[in-house]
């Protein structure tokens, strides 16, 4: 159900008020048969009210002040004590919903303090203790109406607030795991080319056939990056296109990804001894994008590498990822690719180590559950 408009909200108490009060204060006026002077003051005093609620959205709190002192002056001189309230009662509800509580909690207390008092100070005919009783109860409903429509309004706008914030909070969270989706294809593939196009040039004239060899690899791991990427990036397609066709990689690739290493000097070895577990989509990614990080520190910054040993396995609930190499201990500052390795370890509630035990080595525990 969609809310009235502004003009609406602003314009219906205007006219209910003018509807209800001017037609009494007339009524009143001609059944008392008041003079002039007095039947010119109320008719006046019941017009201010429907005439200052026009105000009411820029400046609820001068209204509620003149529609109070008009209902007040209209009780203690008005023919016939007045018309109904009416324009008091919908300043009372405007100040409090629009942010006057102040005013309009201020103004009762004293306005309709000062008319109970002066009416049993100064009894009037038309003021008797029934109808004094029905207006006060009157206005102290519909201010707490006032104060129920207001509470809903604070609600709601913490509501939205917190919608938004979690609207980019996950925007957040999804570009960063985008930024370390493509950090880890385009590092582990470039370094790859790397080290491939630096063998090729060392071969071209000594061993032709090596440096073609070369050229082969680096082709199959442009390939591999570009689909990857295209991968990674398919999410960002606009509605309407195809979805990626080629889903995250997982523990299954772990082993094409290992063969695919190409390390001069390097053996590398991978060991399954996941015996045909079943791992949840998260934590495969994470293995994957752990693995090949991993093996991408070793070709930028191993040295004395001669072996690489790859090791995943299952126990205890959790899924168990190794990788040890047989290089010396080299100075080198902890970069982007260690931190997004513990990150995504973290992430799914695991540990990550890493050490030096006869060359470098990388754990990493996840238990075998689905993302949180």
């Amino acid at each position: 159900m969609s809310r009235p408009s502004p003009a609406l909200r602003l314009w219906v108490p205007v006219v209910a008020s003018a509807v209800v009060q001017l037609p009494a204060a007339a009524w009143a006026v001609r059944l008392e048969q008041a003079d002039a002077a007095s039947a010119a003051l109320t008719l006046g005093m019941a017009a201010l009210g429907p005439l200052a609620l026009i105000a009411a959205r820029r400046a609820p709190g001068i209204v509620v002040v003149l529609c109070g002192a008009a209902a007040l002056v209209l009780f203690l001189v008005g023919v016939g004590g007045g018309p109904p309230p009416i324009a008091f009662a919908f300043a009372l509800v405007g100040a409090v919903v629009r942010g006057a509580r102040v005013w309009a909690w201020a103004v009762l207390a004293v306005a309709w303090s000062s008319a109970l008092v002066l009416a049993v100070v100064l009894p009037s005919e038309p003021w008797h203790p029934p109808r004094i009783a029905a207006t006060t109860l009157g206005l102290l409903f519909v201010t707490a109406l006032g104060e129920a429509a207001r509470g809903r309004r604070e609600r709601l706008r913490m509501h939205r607030e917190t919608l938004e914030r979690r609207r980019r909070s996950a925007a957040e969270e999804e570009r960063l795991r985008i930024a370390r989706e493509l950090h880890d294809v385009l590092a582990h593939s470039l370094s790859q080319i790397n080290v491939q196009a630096g063998v090729g040039l060392h071969l071209a004239e000594a061993q032709p056939e090596r440096a073609a060899e070369a050229l082969a690899s680096i082709k199959a791991a442009s390939k591999s990056a570009l689909d990857e990427v295209r991968a990674v990036l398919g999410i960002l397609r606009s509605e309407g296109e195809d979805a990626p066709r080629a889903p995250h990689p997982g523990t299954a690739e772990l082993g094409a990804l290992v063969a695919g290493t190409r390390l001069p000097g390097v053996a590398v070895e991978y060991v399954d001894e996941l015996a045909g577990a079943e791992v949840p989509a998260p934590v495969g990614a994470a293995a994957y994008r752990i693995v090949q990080e991993a093996l991408t520190n070793v070709a930028r910054h191993g040295q004395g590498v001669t072996r690489v040993r790859v090791r995943v396995g299952v126990a205890d609930g959790h899924l168990h990822l190794e990788l040890r190499d047989d290089g010396r201990p080299a100075p080198a500052e902890p970069g982007r690719g260690l931190l997004g390795m513990r990150e995504r370890t973290e992430l799914l509630d695991g540990s990550f180590h890493t050490a030096f035990d006869d060359g470098f080595v990388v754990r990493a525990e996840i238990p075998m559950t689905e993302a949180p």
